[in-house]
């Protein structure tokens, strides 16, 4: 499924902030992001192309999306949807719910957090406005996660750019996600026992098989009542505490990583991201660079370029 929607400059760059690029840019392309089965990409031209199960509901929050050319009904093949059906109250359960910020930036963390809201507690998450942390200030994620974390059950899996560099070199981001996603799910568990959640949500970032295929080597396997959705934060909000936990911790690494570096070290991918990464590279050489990036992005070239 796709969705394009036409945008002024302005707006264009505004999109862009909400989708750094982590992948290579089609001819004609100012930023391509792709995450949780979801691509965008933005042209010059002020074009925005939306690609996946979601495409034209992630449309909808910019623009309205053109109609698209109807196709033969011969030649066109149903595709299979993403994620699992939740029950109709699944919002009502007892969840266990994960997920995961900082794949697509180029400095800092990939940080997962995995965190339990029980029927008794879903009044009080709602009650502090929780919502995907994508649409909240750094201030606002920070008040919640912090009133969460002293309330819920929870557990961070925190990788920090050099162990990041390290694990990467054997496996890739979305092995290292799916282990450490089992792994923090795992924590909580064994935190709330004797207690079992009625059902575990992780926002899906691979097709179920893809994903227990990546934990095929693991000793101890989440299966039971384990079910995975993107944009899973819209039917838990265990998904969107999680999120916002995760975020949180982000946030403390990046000004962990500020601080040693000393001088902004910002989140996402874009051109100010590539400069600061040749500094640092002029400062201390691919190592020192290691401490604060994700070396296997795109920007550790360019900014090598850049000296």
């Amino acid at each position: 499924m796709q969705a394009v929607i036409k945008v002024t400059p302005s707006q264009l760059t505004t999109i862009q902030k909400n989708y750094p690029t982590n992948r290579q840019l089609p001819p004609g392309a100012v930023f391509a992001h792709q995450a949780n089965g979801l691509s965008i990409t933005g042209y010059k031209s002020g074009k925005v192309l939306f690609q996946g199960a979601s495409a034209e509901r992630e449309a909808a929050k910019w623009g309205t999306a053109a109609p698209s050319k109807a196709k033969s009904a011969s030649r066109t093949k149903p595709k299979a949807a993403k994620g699992d059906v939740l029950p109709a109250d699944f919002a009502k359960w007892s969840v266990l719910g994960s997920d995961e910020v900082g794949n697509g930036s180029y400095f800092g963390p990939l940080t997962i957090a995995a965190v339990y809201v029980s029927q008794e507690n879903l009044a009080f998450v709602n009650s502090l406005g929780v919502a995907d942390s994508k649409t909240l200030t750094d201030a606002q994620i920070d008040q919640m996660a912090i009133k969460m974390m002293a309330k819920l059950p929870y557990h961070i899996v925190n990788i920090m750019p050099p162990k990041y560099n390290e694990v990467h070199a054997t496996m890739n981001i979305e092995k290292m996600k799916a282990i450490s996603h089992n792994f923090a799910l795992l924590k909580v568990l064994q935190k709330i026992q004797p207690e079992k959640p009625a059902g575990i949500l992780i926002d899906q970032f691979e097709p179920r098989g893809i994903y227990y295929n990546y934990l095929k080597n693991e000793p101890v396997v989440l299966r039971e009542n384990v079910y995975f959705s993107t944009k899973a934060e819209q039917f838990h909000l265990a998904v969107a505490a999680a999120s916002i936990i995760a975020r949180h911790q982000a946030n403390l690494s990046m000004l962990e990583l500020s601080k040693k570096a000393g001088r902004q070290i910002p989140l996402g991918n874009h051109q100010a991201v590539n400069q600061i990464a040749a500094d640092l590279l002029a400062q201390g050489g691919i190592d020192y660079l290691g401490e604060f990036a994700k070396l296997h992005f795109i920007n550790t070239e360019k900014a090598k370029k850049l000296l």
